[in-house]
């Protein structure tokens, strides 16, 4: 057993975090003042275009697209260390190296699922971040925790398929360059429960699309990554061929989809503790009360010692899981991609509250980003499946093996 990265991967780190220092963190300051300038607060700030430019002049792109080096992609196990340092910066690194949801979910699908047509027209121009990508699946008026409960109908009408629907919470549909939604609906109500579901991709300006309002969480509008938004498909048609693989596949294409997507998030997240613990240190030996640095408290002091337990023992399980998944596949690994999504939006939703009790009213203010993260962290013990769906799951397998 290896705990070490490889070369190639630690060449990979230190050029990353060389343009984490030289570019991404200078570049956070900026960030905020263009969201607060700009006319069109959903669209993709300039900062952002111009990490991307020298982010794909350095090597550092598309590498969460696992099994396909020809556009970058690296193996889970390699990309985990890297996608834990885009995490330090989560509004800014990810976009930065076109490795930001929900447009690396979609790029997956099109690459496994997509036709060499949609390949052409929607997979290309995402790979070049030169359009943004929205995924459609969740809606207002039913739990959509289990995804064989969705309404939206998808209904075949000669050479084209006809979308009636609700959705909610849908990642980036905001930004004006969102160009393509990646559609779930129902083609047969009366099919077996997962074979009900297909996917279609329906271009943004199609006539019956309407983008009603950005929702909020916890009233951050996440305004930098194009929001989340309600999204009605009224009578919206489309050409037969933007259907996502086969009619009845959707349930199964949106399961190959979320997989990557969670284990991305909690490799992120990793990288959002570390730096979160990394200013509570900072914090705590800087600041003086009763006659003593905060450092000196000796709950301070737990606090940061269970953090750094946390962080590594999430790291190790994140890494297992990430090695399962290129080994033996994303089926093979489905135990540790559950525990990966129980354990560590959670855990880091301590570590979080911790960073900002130690930071008093600084933490909960505007003036740092420990607030927004804690709102970011919040949302994924809901996003790709809330806690109690996976604690279900995974305690059903594990009593499985004793019957």
């Amino acid at each position: 057993m290896d705990f070490a990265y490889d070369e190639g991967t630690e060449e990979l780190r230190q050029r990353l975090l060389a343009f984490m220092d030289e570019h991404v963190y200078p570049a956070e300051a900026v960030l905020e003042e263009q969201l607060a300038a700009r006319e069109d607060r959903w669209s993709t700030a300039p900062v952002v275009r111009e990490l991307q430019k020298r982010a794909r002049e350095q090597g550092l792109w598309n590498l969460f697209l696992a099994g396909h080096p020809e556009h970058g992609g690296l193996d889970n196990l390699r990309y985990a260390p890297l996608a834990e340092i885009t995490g330090r910066s989560p509004r800014l690194a990810p976009a930065a190296l076109n490795c930001a949801a929900p447009d690396t979910g979609n790029m997956e699908v099109l690459t496994m699922f997509g036709t060499p047509e949609q390949k052409k027209r929607w997979l290309e121009p995402l790979l070049a971040a030169d359009i943004r990508s929205a995924f459609a699946m969740t809606e207002p008026e039913v739990a959509s925790s289990d995804a064989t409960n969705i309404t939206t109908n998808i209904v075949r009408d000669g050479d084209e398929y006809v979308v009636n629907g609700r959705k909610w919470f849908i990642t980036g549909a905001l930004n004006p360059e969102c160009a393509v939604f990646i559609v779930m609906g129902k083609t047969d109500p009366d099919a077996d429960r997962h074979r009900q579901q297909s996917m279609v991709l329906v271009p943004r300006d199609a006539p019956g699309l309407t983008v009603r309002r950005g929702m909020s969480v916890y009233g951050f509008d996440d305004s930098d990554h194009g929001g989340h938004a309600e999204v009605l498909f009224e009578d919206v048609r489309v050409p037969a061929e933007n259907l996502v693989g086969g009619e009845g596949e959707g349930f199964a294409i949106a399961q190959a989809r979320l997989g990557p997507g969670r284990i991305h998030h909690c490799m992120r997240l990793i990288g959002m503790a570390e730096r979160a613990l990394e200013l509570t240190c900072r914090r705590v030996l800087d600041r003086v009360a009763f006659g003593r640095p905060l450092a000196e408290q000796g709950v301070v002091r737990e606090w940061i010692a269970e953090a750094r337990v946390s962080i590594e023992q999430l790291r190790l399980l994140v890494l297992k899981t990430a090695y399962l998944m290129d080994t033996v596949g994303n089926r093979g690994a489905h135990t540790e991609i559950q525990a990966i999504k129980i354990a560590t939006p959670r855990t880091v939703e301590w570590i979080m509250d911790k960073a900002i009790q130690a930071h008093g009213a600084a933490g909960v203010s505007q003036d740092l980003p420990l607030a927004g993260w804690m709102a970011g962290v919040r949302s994924l013990r809901l996003a790709d499946g809330p806690d109690e769906v996976h604690l279900r799951s995974l305690g059903r397998a594990e009593l499985r093996k004793y019957r």
